[in-house]
C-alpha cells in the first residue's frame, strides 16, 4: 500500500457477501494491495468499508479488488451527502425505500420461516429411531428418504447463501465461516444422501449408519436464527445516529412573495425567511430576525435546560422551539448544518477501527485456516482409534462440532459493536468523537490540560461586584452607567451594560461624549457630569480618590478583578469589578477528574496573579501562567515527557496547535471552527463535566470491548475442544453439532447484547 503525495479523498463502500470477521480481512487485504490506497477501514458490523485513496486511483478499481475476493462492493451514499434530501425515516433511503440492510434482514427473517417447518418436521421424523416400533412400521429406508425430500428446501431457502459463499471463497483460495458452515453441513448431508441413497456401501463397513439430517438442518437454521437475532441486534447499535437524523423535519414554514408557504426542506435556500412557531423543530440553522424563546437543544449539544435566544443569535436545526414564535433568516442549508457535521463526526467515528481491533484483525486473519486444520486432525484422530462399525460416523459428527462452533463472527463484532453504541451515546450527549482511535486513547488519560479562557471561565468580561458610596441612588447611577457605557465600544462596557439591564436600568440621551483612549469615558447625563474608567482616568481628571474605595479596589485586584471607577461631578462615588466569571460546573468538572484520578494543569497567557485567583476557585493546584500561545504546546509536551497521557481543553485559535499536541484533543462546542477541526472529542456544549463524561464513557467502551473480546477468545478456545472430543475419554462428554449450531449464534448474540448495556450508560452530573 502506497501514496502519492496528492491529496487524500475517501471513498465509502457498501459490501455484500461480509458474514464475519474473516471476511473483513479478506476485504482489506484486497484493498491495501492497491497502490494509491492510504487507509482502509472494513466494519463487518455495517457491511461497510471507508478508504482513503489519492488521485491515482478510481472507485471501479477498488470495486473490482473487492470482487476479486469474493465480495460486492457498492459505491455508499452517507448520510451527509444527501443531507438535504434526507426524509424523517431514518432507515429509508431518499425516495422512501427501505434500505440495503433493512431488505437484507427481510430476506433472512423470509428465508427462516420458510425452512422452519421443513426443519421441524425433519427433527420429528429423527426422533422416530428412538422408538422402534414406529420406526418398524414406517421403514428405515422409506424414513430416510422423506428426511432427505425435506432437508433440500433447508438447504436451498436456508443454506444456499452459506455454500455461495463458501464457493467464492474457495474459489479465490480463502477461507470464511461460509466455508465451515458448508463444509460442516455439506459433509452431513453428503454422508446422509449416500446412506439413503446406497445403503449397500455401509452393510459391510458400518453396521450402525444413521443418517443426519436433523444436524444438517439443525444447524442451518439455528445459525440463520442466529443471524436474525444479531441483525435485529445490529440495529439497535445505530438507534443513536437514527435518532440524529429523525430530527430533521421534512417541511419549512418560509416568506414568499409575502405570504407564508410550507415548502420541501430540499428547496431551503439561504437567505429565507423562516417563520417558527410555538413548539415547532426548527428546520435549519438560521439567525434570529424578530422574536424571542427558549430553545430546547438537547438532543444537539446534550444540555438538558432550554436555552433563551434573542434576535442575533443562532439557532440550530433540528432544535425544538419553546413558547415564542421566532422569525429567523436561514444562514445554513443541507450538509453544512451543525446536524450534519454532528451526523458526519458520528458516522465517520463508527466506521473507523480502534488500535484494539488489529489483534482481532491478527487472529481473524489465520483463524479459519486453523479450524479447517484442527477439523481434519479430528476426524483422522477419531476415525483411527474407533472401532469400525462407529468410527466413520463418530469422526463425521466430531467434526462437524468444531467446524460449526468455531465460526468467528463474535470475534469481528467484538470491537465495532461496543464502539458504534459508545460513540452513539456520546452523540447524545454532545459529545462527538472523531473516531475509535480517540475513544480508546481517551480511557488512558492521566493529565487533563484546562484552558482558563472560555474553558474554566465563560470566556467573556462581567461584572463580579459594586460598590457605592452612602446616599448614592443605585438605581440612577446603573441608569447613567447604561446610557454612558451604550456609546463605547470597549469589551468592559459590553460588561457593564449587560449588568446593568439584567437589574432592570432603562437608557437616557447622554451628551458631550468623549472617550479617552486607555483610561475610560465621560459624559453629561441628566443635570451631572460622569466619568467611568480607569484610576488613571481620575489622576486626569483630577478627582480625589476616595480611601475607602480604594482599599476595596486593593482587595478587589489581589482577586483578578480588573477596577473600573465612577465618578460624578468631581466626585468618586463608586466602583465595580470586573472579571471573566468562572462556569458554575467548572469546580464540579475538576472534583471529577479528581474521582478519575487525572491531574489537572490550568494553561492562561494571564498574569499569574489572575490565573491563581481562578484556580483556587475551581480547586487546581497546577498553574501555568503568562504562557503564550505558541507555547502551549510545549507545555503539552512537557507533561508527556513526564509519563502523562495527555488530554488538552480548549476552545480558541490559538489552542488549536496544543489540541493537536495533545494525545486526546478536546474542544470546546462554542468556540472556533479551526479548534473543533484540530480536536479529537468536540463538546456541543461549553460544560467543562463533560470532559470527564468523555473519558468516562471511553472507559466504559473499552471495558465492554475488552469484555467482549474476552468472550470470543474465551468460547472459541473452550468450544473447540470439546467439539473435538477432548472429553469424552475423561468424563465422557461430547458435543453435539446442533448444540454447537445454537451456541456459536448465541455467542454473537452475546457480544451484541454486552455491547448494547452501553446504552443505559449513565452521566453522573
Amino acid at each position: 500500500m502506497s501514496t502519492n503525495s496528492s491529496q487524500l479523498r475517501t471513498i465509502d463502500l457498501n459490501i455484500d457477501g461480509m458474514t464475519c470477521a474473516s471476511c473483513a480481512v479478506n476485504v482489506e487485504k484486497a484493498l491495501t494491495s492497491l497502490h494509491g490506497v492510504a487507509s482502509v477501514a472494513v466494519n463487518p458490523l455495517t457491511d461497510s468499508a471507508r478508504v482513503e485513496v489519492d488521485d491515482t486511483v478510481d472507485v471501479q478499481s477498488i470495486v473490482r479488488a473487492v470482487g476479486s475476493v469474493g465480495y460486492t462492493a457498492t459505491p455508499s451514499v452517507s448520510p451527509t451527502t444527501s443531507f438535504s434530501q434526507l426524509s424523517a425515516g431514518p432507515t429509508s433511503h431518499t425516495d422512501g425505500q427501505p434500505d440495503r440492510r433493512e431488505l437484507a434482514e427481510r430476506d433472512l427473517r423470509r428465508r427462516f420461516w420458510i425452512t422452519l417447518p421443513f426443519a421441524s418436521a425433519v427433527m420429528i421424523l429423527g426422533m422416530v429411531m428412538f422408538f422402534p416400533h414406529t420406526m418398524h412400521t414406517i421403514g428405515e429406508s422409506r424414513l430416510n428418504w422423506i428426511q432427505l425430500l425435506l432437508t433440500i428446501p433447508v438447504l436451498w431457502f436456508g443454506g444456499r447463501e452459506y455454500f455461495i459463499g463458501a464457493w467464492n471463497a474457495t474459489r479465490n483460495r480463502l477461507a470464511t465461516m461460509d466455508t465451515l458452515v458448508a463444509v460442516g453441513t455439506g459433509a452431513a448431508f453428503v454422508y446422509s444422501a449416500v446412506v439413503t441413497i446406497a445403503p449397500e456401501l455401509f452393510s459391510k463397513a458400518d453396521s450402525g449408519a444413521h443418517v443426519y439430517y436433523d444436524t444438517t438442518v439443525t444447524i442451518i437454521t439455528l445459525i440463520t436464527l442466529g443471524k436474525v437475532l444479531e441483525m435485529r441486534a445490529k440495529r439497535k447499535t445505530s438507534a443513536a445516529m437514527e435518532r440524529l437524523l429523525s430530527l430533521r423535519p421534512t417541511t419549512a414554514r418560509i416568506i414568499r412573495d409575502g405570504q407564508e408557504v410550507d415548502v420541501d426542506i430540499s428547496s431551503l435556500q439561504v437567505g429565507d425567511t423562516l417563520i417558527i412557531r410555538p413548539g415547532e423543530r426548527i428546520p435549519t440553522d438560521a439567525i434570529i430576525l424578530r422574536g424571542e424563546s427558549k430553545i430546547d437543544e438537547s438532543m444537539i449539544t446534550g444540555e438538558s435546560v432550554a436555552v433563551p435566544k434573542t434576535k442575533n443569535d443562532h439557532i440550530i436545526g433540528g432544535t425544538v422551539n419553546g413558547t415564542g414564535s421566532l422569525t429567523a433568516l436561514v444562514d445554513k442549508i443541507g450538509e453544512d448544518t451543525a446536524l450534519a457535521n454532528i451526523v458526519r463526526l458520528v458516522e465517520r467515528a463508527q466506521g473507523s477501527r480502534a488500535p484494539i481491533q488489529k489483534l482481532a484483525d491478527k487472529i481473524s486473519g489465520w483463524f479459519v485456516p486453523a479450524v479447517l486444520i484442527i477439523a481434519v486432525a479430528t476426524f483422522v484422530t477419531w476415525f483411527d482409534v474407533l472401532p469400525a462399525d462407529v468410527r466413520l460416523t463418530a469422526a463425521l459428527i466430531h467434526t462437524v462440532a468444531v467446524l460449526i462452533i468455531a465460526c468467528p463472527c463474535a470475534l469481528g463484532l467484538a470491537t465495532p459493536t461496543a464502539i458504534m453504541v459508545g460513540t452513539g451515546k456520546g452523540a447524545e450527549r454532545g459529545l462527538l468523537i472523531r473516531n475509535a482511535e480517540a475513544l480508546e486513547t481517551a480511557h488512558r488519560v492521566t493529565a487533563v490540560v484546562v484552558d482558563k479562557t472560555g474553558t474554566i471561565t465563560h470566556g467573556r468580561p462581567d461584572v463580579t461586584d459594586i460598590i457605592f458610596r452612602d446616599g448614592i441612588d443605585v438605581g440612577e447611577a446603573l441608569e447613567a452607567l447604561l446610557s454612558i457605557e451604550a456609546r463605547s465600544e470597549h469589551p468592559l462596557a459590553e460588561a457593564i451594560v449587560r449588568f446593568a439591564r439584567e437589574h432592570g436600568a432603562q437608557s437616557d440621551d447622554v451628551h458631550n461624549v468623549e472617550i479617552l483612549a486607555g483610561k475610560g469615558i465621560t459624559a453629561t447625563y441628566a443635570t451631572s457630569r460622569w466619568a467611568v474608567g480607569s484610576f488613571p482616568l481620575l489622576n486626569h481628571l483630577n478627582v480625589v480618590v476616595n480611601s475607602e474605595l480604594a482599599a476595596t479596589a486593593d482587595a478587589w485586584s489581589r482577586h483578578g478583578r480588573t477596577i473600573v471607577a465612577i465618578v460624578r461631578n468631581d466626585e468618586h462615588i463608586g466602583m465595580l469589578g470586573i472579571a471573566d466569571s468562572v462556569r458554575p460546573s467548572s469546580a464540579q468538572a475538576v472534583k471529577t477528574f479528581a474521582e478519575l484520578g487525572i491531574h489537572v494543569v490550568m494553561l492562561t497567557g494571564d498574569r499569574r496573579e489572575t490565573a491563581e485567583a481562578i484556580a483556587q476557585q475551581v480547586g487546581i493546584s497546577d498553574v501555568r501562567a503568562e504562557v503564550l500561545p505558541d507555547e502551549k504546546a510545549a507545555v503539552i509536551e512537557s507533561l508527556q515527557r513526564r509519563g502523562y497521557v495527555v488530554a488538552m481543553v480548549g476552545d480558541g485559535i490559538n489552542d488549536a496547535p496544543a489540541l493537536a499536541t495533545a494525545d486526546v484533543g478536546i474542544a470546546i462546542g462554542s468556540g472556533t471552527d479551526v479548534a473543533m477541526e484540530a480536536a479529537d472529542i468536540t463538546l456541543m456544549n461549553s460544560d467543562v463535566r463533560n470532559v470527564g463524561h468523555a473519558i468516562a464513557l471511553s472507559r466504559a467502551t473499552m471495558r465492554s470491548i475488552r469484555q467482549n473480546l474476552f468472550f470470543a477468545f474465551v468460547y472459541n478456545v473452550l468450544g473447540i475442544p470439546i467439539a473435538a472430543g477432548l472429553l469424552i475419554p475423561f468424563f465422557g462428554i461430547a458435543l453435539d453439532p446442533a448444540i454447537a449450531a445454537g451456541a456459536m449464534g448465541l455467542s454473537s448474540v452475546s457480544v451484541l447484547a454486552n455491547a448494547l448495556r452501553l446504552r443505559s450508560f449513565t452521566f453522573s452530573d
